[in-house]
């Protein structure tokens, strides 16, 4: 599904330099090489905001939710 939502994003960046090419507006940046490569850093960028999710989940989600649970167990054998 990420690489469907990748795909679409280029195509309407491509259609958007279409647009502009037909009414005479023209960007020297604006090419099919800086379309390929923005969508490429944005599915990289979106990659890493995942992995780095799951990295600070595993680590202080569960370490907190850990401790929690020892603080449970502790106090169900105080009772």
């Amino acid at each position: 599904m990420k690489k469907d939502l990748f795909t679409l994003l280029g195509g309407f960046l491509t259609a958007l330099l279409f647009f502009f090419g037909t009414i005479g507006v023209s960007f020297e940046w604006f090419t099919t090489e800086s379309i390929n490569a923005f969508v490429i850093v944005v599915s990289a960028f979106a990659a890493l905001a995942v992995n780095v999710y799951a990295v600070w989940k595993n680590t202080h989600f569960t370490q907190g939710f850990k401790a929690w649970l020892r603080k449970r167990k502790a106090k169900k054998q105080n009772n």
